[in-house]
């Protein structure tokens, strides 16, 4: 052991009233023996930017009904092709040359192929026959509810309609050809259905002003209710049963999101669910001619996949082809049918593809053709993703993960906390764009999937008890930092805090409130008052004016309900607007001029501040911007501005210089520009 790592040590003994308690030594001692073979490696070779974008060739891949084809959407260029490749070999064809699509789904014939853009779902014959196309949202809120498994070739629409000033809302099928028929009309916004085998509604789950509920549909059209569904329950119909019972996916009854059945008489029975006690079901494979639930898969912390009833020993033998890798499941109908495989990895920016067969146990990758594979990182030049868990200062095991750059000494780098949007989500196991851009520019980087993140069952999100200001959520972030530096993870002088959204505001929490750990900040969209951007969310943004009302009371149900003048006066008191005086350390701020989800004029208002103040802050705002950055400009602007500022207050090497369309169009947006971004600020003599 290095003397600095001595040092460390005994620091950290003398923090330990203050710090999270320790891991069995078991745990730590796992950590350390990764940490010392990540070490061991070749230094990773530094990559471009742009090798971060996440700016896949592959959009999405979808098995045919029949296992006789593989559907797959291509970036080329400046468009996106749609391709069908067929699964006993021979070259592709390319069905549509230019969409924007990024979904889509196989009719259950297999004839005809439905793609769904954010504005439009288009339908398209394996033929080459043109099918109809359907505009989306609008005022009618139309939307793709699913494809629907009782017709050959159809999907479920939902949709509104005007009633005077009142509305209701429609389950409509609509075939290839665009013929529609009125399955339902409702009152009440209905969010998921189930049919029978002669495509009547026998199920639906609807929203009911202050809860969700599923509900019996009778042969009359009267419902009964079998379920009402509490706050962070969540339900998705998969099938009826021919003797009446649903295939269900969700939490209902319990605490981990899983695969159930609902018996007729309205028993609730769990048929998979996460064997290490610890993650939500991510997603399950079903069969396509029955609906019946394949696979599981869990990916909240490691990624594992399982089988379920007869695909179990299928299922195995794929997984056993893929040792400590995550892999997506698509299943073919019956029981010799072909399954599509996709191979993961947090190493993995693109999966890849291969087709299973179960009656010899072949595997064969298919779409690696290099227009598709090329660019893409090599695997050795990314860095390890640990799953890791800790225990919090007051007992909590707390979860999250662990990015190690190969070839650097743990103990020397910097170490930068990622946290999470939401605050409802979390991260998962797989890939990670920004993550793997900061590991690969030396930087240790801790991501915490603290309480109130979701993933982890319905209770791990509900402990966070809506302490989201300087409280326990965030002390869960400060004592897993604290807690890797007490293991010898992190230079405890070159600390930083990055993230988006509800991200940012911890970023600018840590910052208020923990300046003596981190050093340095960046911020994407970051709400600077949780109470008031709650409020405005739910009043004029994204959210303001949805059928479903239900973020209002889960909300209220994590005891973070805005209307309610006591919470809205603890999150102000806590903000980092009301507290802008204590802010010292300097802080870079992204945002986008038209967000929907966290006002520009606060994030505006709280720079104002800071300025007003003379706080160190720089401000880039991408003009016409939703709440993420989405064309490669700004993107690839977000990672330089994060880079730079990083880079001069923990220290590594320069940024890749900036070339000529991003200087461009940081002169044009840098709306504050900090020290580290004044020569980027100036007009060009």
């Amino acid at each position: 052991m290095t003397m600095f790592r001595t040092l460390c040590g005994t620091l950290a003994l003398c923090a330990l009233l203050l710090a999270p308690r320790a891991l069995p030594a078991q745990a730590a001692e796992s950590l350390r023996t990764a940490e010392g073979a990540q070490r061991a490696l070749p230094r990773a070779p530094r990559l471009p930017r742009t090798a971060f974008l996440e700016n896949r060739t592959l959009v999405a891949a979808q098995l045919s009904p029949a296992s006789d084809a593989v559907a797959y959407l291509r970036e080329k260029k400046d468009s996106r092709g749609l391709w069908l490749l067929p699964a006993d070999g021979g070259n592709a064809r390319m069905l549509v040359g230019s969409t924007q699509a990024d979904q889509l789904m196989w009719s259950r014939d297999g004839r005809w192929l439905f793609l769904r853009a954010s504005r439009v779902l288009s339908i398209v014959g394996v033929d080459g026959r043109t099918g109809v196309r359907v505009p989306l949202g609008g005022t009618e809120r139309r939307r793709v509810m699913k494809l629907d498994p009782s017709q050959p070739a159809a999907v479920l629409l939902g949709e509104r309609v005007r009633a005077g000033k009142d509305e209701r809302w429609r389950v409509v099928r609509m075939d290839a050809r665009g013929q529609r028929t009125l399955l339902r009309e409702d009152a009440h916004w209905i969010h998921d259905v189930a049919l029978d085998a002669q495509g009547r509604i026998v199920a639906l789950a609807r929203f009911e002003g202050d809860h969700d509920a599923l509900y019996r549909v009778r042969p009359d059209g009267t419902l009964r209710e079998v379920l009402r569904l509490r706050p962070m329950d969540r339900l998705d119909l998969l099938a009826v049963q021919a003797d009446g019972s649903l295939l269900m996916t969700g939490n209902p009854g319990g605490n981990f999101r899983r695969v159930m059945r609902l018996d007729a008489d309205g028993k609730l029975q769990t048929l998979h669910q996460d064997p290490r006690g610890e993650a939500d079901l991510d997603e399950v494979a079903v069969d396509p001619r029955t609906q019946q639930p394949l696979a599981a898969s869990y990916r909240s912390t490691v990624a594992a996949t399982y089988g379920i009833g007869d695909a179990q020993a299928v299922v195995a033998d794929i997984a056993r082809k893929f040792p400590d890798r995550d892999i997506g499941l698509q299943a073919g109908g019956g029981p010799s049918a072909r399954w599509l495989v996709s191979e993961r990895a947090p190493t993995l920016r693109d999966p890849r593809w291969y087709l299973y067969d179960p009656r010899n146990g072949n595997l064969r990758r298919i779409l690696d053709d290099p227009g598709i594979t090329a660019n893409a990182p090599k695997e050795a030049a990314l860095a390890r993703k640990l799953a890791i868990a800790y225990t919090a200062s007051d007992g909590k095991r707390v979860h999250g993960f662990l990015l190690l750059p190969p070839g650097v000494d743990a103990a020397h780098a910097p170490l930068v906390a990622q946290v999470h949007g939401g605050p409802i989500n979390h991260f998962r196991a797989g890939y990670d764009g920004a993550a793997q851009f900061l590991a690969n520019r030396g930087y240790v980087v801790f991501q915490s999937n603290f309480r109130g993140s979701t993933g982890h069952g319905r209770d791990y999100t509900f402990a966070s008890n809506g302490d989201y200001g300087n409280g326990r959520v965030q002390q869960d972030i400060v004592e897993g930092v604290r807690w890797l530096l007490a293991q010898g993870i992190g230079d405890a002088q070159r600390v930083g805090i990055v993230g988006h959204s509800f991200g940012g505001y911890s970023t600018l929490l840590g910052l208020t409130f923990q300046p003596e750990l981190f050093k340095v900040g960046v911020a994407g969209s970051p709400p600077a008052d949780l109470g008031w951007s709650m409020r405005w969310l739910l009043q004029a943004g994204d959210q303001g004016d949805l059928p479903d009302r239900s973020l209002k009371h889960t909300l209220a149900a994590l005891s973070l309900d805005s209307t309610d003048a006591a919470t809205y006066a603890r999150l102000h008191a806590q903000s980092p607007l009301a507290n802008a005086a204590k802010m010292r350390r300097p802080l870079l701020v992204i945002a986008g001029g038209a967000d929907r989800t966290v006002a520009i004029r606060e994030v505006v208002n709280y720079a104002a501040t800071l300025q007003a103040a003379k706080r160190p802050m720089t401000l880039l705002v991408e003009p016409n911007g939703g709440h993420s950055p989405v064309d490669p400009v700004p993107r690839e602007a977000y990672l330089f501005a994060m880079e730079t500022m990083l880079q001069r207050h923990l220290g590594g090497a320069a940024p890749e210089p900036p070339g000529q369309r991003l200087r461009a169009y940081l002169r044009q947006n840098l709306r504050v520009a900090g020290p580290e971004f004044a020569r980027y600020a100036q007009k060009p003599r």
